[in-house]
């Protein structure tokens, strides 16, 4: 199998110390425009090959197992990934897709023409073991049915551009990054709540964003946002439709929390969605005899995140190539329509691929 690499920053290494460990006879390629950091790269890697632009990299002819992984800021994940499959090869994106629903829906497009598989890496935290319990309990019965889920992520000062990887500017240049926390950690959100609740159809509403100030403001900082919310409603195609709660901030002046729990008539699960560091729980509570009763499992931490995306697209090479491109697709269009909602004021309907056939 044969990688290649477009970017040969901090992400990339990441991916290549994956395919090392995943795939460790993979041929590996890299194009960077700044030589700096493709000689840096070249040194960390000496196995690989280098070069200094992505045309250069994509010329010889394509394998079918060839794949490219797009380690770029979201402003070039259009250009890049459409040469890369109109070269004939596979393409796993880094997260956020695109800038915009357009250029997804042109990148998704391009991956039918050309018959390739289009994958993005908003698949990094799924298959932690505390999800996955709660997928199990859910899909058996344990709380009855479902109604609410509370997805609610609220970091004081974790921006990116400012505390986190504050060399890193473009994430506060909305013309590069399409937006702020909710297109940096958004992606992971939507595809965690798709993966729990494989909705036929999602409805955005109510959605706000702002950017709180601080002491640390800088150029851009009010450019994109660092806190948003909205209200998400998931219908699946069985039940009654569950309502989402849902917030994310990389800044704010009110507490931290990170609760992610879903209630059902029956019963309620509140789990660790992310496991970075040490174990997961997953906490059911039942009522016994008229009085709350918490059971508690506790897990070990799920392997290393960094893996995911490029396990998660190996395991899926039996799958059906469209379907996989176009759930991805999906999980963008519910993202983008907080910003759609905010922007009209009105409810904004998503309709999942598998729904409109």
């Amino acid at each position: 199998m044969r990688l290649y690499l477009v970017g040969a920053g901090a992400i990339a290494r990441m991916h290549v110390a994956a395919a090392q460990r995943l795939i460790p006879e993979a041929e590996v390629h890299a194009a960077d425009s700044n030589g700096g950091v493709l000689n840096s790269f070249l040194e960390q890697f000496p196995q690989a090959h280098g070069y200094d632009s992505v045309e250069a990299m994509l010329q010889p002819p394509s394998l079918p197992d060839d794949l490219v992984i797009v380690a770029t800021p979201p402003s070039s994940h259009l250009a890049i990934s459409l040469a890369a499959m109109e070269s004939g090869r596979n393409v796993l994106c880094e997260k956020p897709l695109a800038l915009n629903v357009s250029e997804a829906q042109t990148m998704l497009a391009s991956a039918q023409a050309h018959g390739v598989r289009l994958a993005v890496c908003d698949v990094r935290l799924l298959g932690v073991a505390a999800s996955t319990r709660t997928k199990q309990l859910l899909e058996d019965g344990a709380i009855g049915d479902p109604y609410h889920v509370t997805w609610i992520n609220r970091a004081q000062r974790n921006r990116s551009g400012i505390e986190y990887q504050p060399a890193t500017k473009w994430f506060l240049n909305r013309s590069i990054s399409g937006g702020g926390t909710l297109m940096d950690w958004g992606p992971y959100d939507f595809a965690a709540l798709d993966d729990l609740l494989n909705p036929v159809r999602v409805e955005v509403s109510g959605a706000w964003l702002a950017s709180p100030r601080t002491a640390a403001a800088g150029p851009g900082e009010d450019d994109v946002e660092q806190h948003v919310g909205a209200t998400l409603r998931y219908f699946r195609s069985t039940g009654a439709p569950v309502t989402v709660t849902y917030e994310r901030a990389a800044c704010t002046h009110g507490r931290p929390q990170s609760t992610t729990e879903i209630e059902g008539a029956a019963g309620a699960i509140r789990w660790d969605w992310i496991d970075w560091v040490g174990e997961g729980a997953v906490t059911l509570t039942k009522d016994n005899e008229g009085t709350p009763q918490l059971t508690t499992e506790k897990f070990p931490q799920s392997g290393e995140a960094h893996d995911r995306p490029l396990a998660r697209y190996l395991e899926g090479l039996s799958e059906d190539t469209l379907r996989t491109s176009e759930r991805a697709l999906f999980r963008f269009q519910c993202l983008q329509a907080v910003y759609e909602s905010v922007a009209t004021g009105a409810r904004v309907i998503i309709d999942a691929p598998d729904s409109r056939r």
